[in-house]
């Protein structure tokens, strides 16, 4: 079964808006899908997208620096987040 664009950009309005809810907490792949109640996979495509519009932010290591073998965390990139602030007032 196909999802259309517009079906895709209102997903990945929800994502965007549950990361700006939890802003600066970085965020699994896995809790994302979670919340939005969809696949990890297609979660993971639509933050793909997301990350090279430059929406979001992919973070590949733990706090200790230690690289990460198959899990990405997320967060708003700044510039969105502000953009995201405004809009809300």
């Amino acid at each position: 079964m196909r999802i259309s664009n517009a079906k895709k950009e209102k997903i990945s309005e929800q994502i965007l808006s549950f990361l700006y809810s939890s802003f600066p907490k970085l965020l699994f792949t896995s809790n994302i899908a979670q919340e939005i109640a969809r696949d990890e996979e297609f979660i993971k495509s639509l933050l793909g997208s997301l990350k090279k519009k430059k929406l979001v932010v992919e973070i590949k290591k733990n706090q200790k620096g230690v690289d990460y073998k198959r899990r990405s965390r997320w967060k708003m990139g700044d510039e969105t987040f502000q953009a995201y602030k405004n809009f809300q007032k």
